[in-house]
């Protein structure tokens, strides 16, 4: 009876996951760092751990099913043969603008202090300190890429969103917490203290804050929206030109836990992922470790919990899942009505639930888990879970914080991948859930 209530219903099928080889045999583990442009192709990046490799673009057409390079991120962003710890990440989404992709690099190789991944500040023997993150963007038509701005400090960019309709880049550092202002029409760059303490540089018990990562824009005011550890939710409007906290509104709500916001392993109060729906003029955002959707208002600054959506086994088990921060992958689909999400479900052997550790100090899977695919209609209020994910072998894609919808309703992610008897992470491609899988 009890593997009965705490598995998917039987109708439930799982859905095929088919991987691609980009050719990047050093790939590390993506966040976001992957969309879907208005030319039908999927742009992504796949990341680097090494001090002296850069992450790399690389562009997939799904009518022939072709993957092309695009560019290494050291190279573009004029650092090549500088000896300088390399530009290993884009932590972003790609925002796309007069036929532009617009994103941001991020340091993608650390150094353990005191058991903890940090900003280095030894480089390795013969290489400088990073140099800091940098705005990019990428031409579609000329396929040029074009060095905007470097952050200053040498931090790094965790999160990114674009105003695609006035031209603005508004960001997050990492590792202290600054806001940062791009006017792309100006070429200006302004940043901003942190609002979080000393952010993911201060110490565990102190002054340590985990960062938010996503932010969105409200197109009819201009005005942005983030979040912090302890709940707060702050904006920022260029015409304003300050960093201001909403006083009637926060997220420190009951059913999203009990946190304490100075200790590292968790998102705390922050949203995970967070998005602009114009037809309600709100924001539906998802809370990492508890994965409940809610929506928000800017304008009455108030909060609305929607649903909790967790995959199906989740759900009924009442447990959080595996990923301490929780999941990347959420985002409105091509219809601009549907929600989808790519996250955890427990794994049961022999009726048991298996389980990972009680707690990490770092954005991390506790354990292993399933990959489902959610999605939830708006308008109608409607729940899907369609199923866990698993490539053609029976293998689990794993480590995905990603998620790319195209126009066909394929979904796209990067994943931890076997390639070779050497796991990294590559590009997969995840059936159409909507259509019946058993024709494919």
């Amino acid at each position: 009876m009890t593997q009965e209530i705490l598995t998917p219903e039987p109708a439930t099928q799982a859905l095929p996951a088919f991987p691609y080889s980009s050719g990047f045999d050093r790939a590390h583990d993506t966040y976001n760092g992957i969309s879907a442009a208005s030319d039908g192709k999927i742009y992504y990046i796949l990341s680097s751990d090494q001090h002296d490799v850069g992450g790399q673009m690389f562009v997939f057409d799904p009518k022939t099913e072709q993957i092309k390079f695009l560019g290494d991120l050291t190279e573009i962003c004029g650092e090549k043969g500088l000896n300088l710890i390399a530009q290993g990440k884009s932590h972003v989404r790609f925002y796309e603008r007069n036929g532009k992709l617009y994103f941001s690099t991020h340091v993608g190789f650390y150094e353990l202090i005191e058991g903890m991944d940090r900003l280095p500040v030894t480089p390795p023997e013969g290489y400088g300190l990073y140099a800091g993150g940098h705005f990019l963007s990428y031409d579609l038509a000329t396929e040029k890429f074009e060095d905007l701005a470097k952050v200053p400090g040498g931090e790094g960019v965790v999160s990114m969103t674009v105003d695609t309709e006035r031209g603005h880049m508004y960001g997050i550092s990492w590792p202290t917490g600054r806001f940062l202002h791009y006017d792309v029409d100006q070429n200006q760059l302004k940043t901003f203290d942190s609002v979080a303490a000393r952010g993911e540089a201060g110490t565990p018990g102190d002054d340590f804050r985990s960062l938010c990562r996503s932010l969105f824009v409200v197109p009819e005011t201009g005005s942005v929206y983030f979040s912090t550890a302890v709940g707060a939710i702050y904006t920022y409007n260029p015409s304003e030109g300050e960093v201001r906290k909403l006083e009637n509104v926060d997220l420190r709500l009951d059913y999203f836990g009990k946190y304490d916001p100075t200790r590292p392993g968790s998102m705390c109060y922050n949203w995970r992922k967070i998005f602009w729906y114009a037809p309600e003029k709100v924001a539906y955002g998802v809370h990492g470790n508890s994965g409940y959707l809610f929506r928000f208002d800017p304008a009455a600054e108030t909060i609305e919990i929607v649903d909790r959506i967790t995959s199906l086994p989740s759900r009924k088990s009442g447990m959080f899942d595996q990923f301490s921060y929780g999941y990347l992958g959420f985002q409105l689909g091509p219809d601009q009505e549907t929600i989808y999400y790519l996250t955890g479900g427990p794994i049961y052997i022999d009726g048991k639930r298996l389980k990972g550790e009680e707690q990490i100090a770092k954005g991390a899977a506790k354990g292993l888990e399933n990959l489902h695919l959610v999605t939830y209609h708006i308008p109608f209020r409607h729940y899907s879970d369609h199923g866990p994910i698993f490539y053609p072998d029976g293998q689990r894609p794993t480590y995905v914080n990603s998620i790319a919808v195209g126009a066909d309703g394929n979904v796209y992610a990067l994943a931890r991948i076997d390639h070779e008897g050497k796991v990294i992470q590559d590009l997969i491609k995840i059936s159409n859930p909507f259509l019946n899988h058993q024709d494919q």
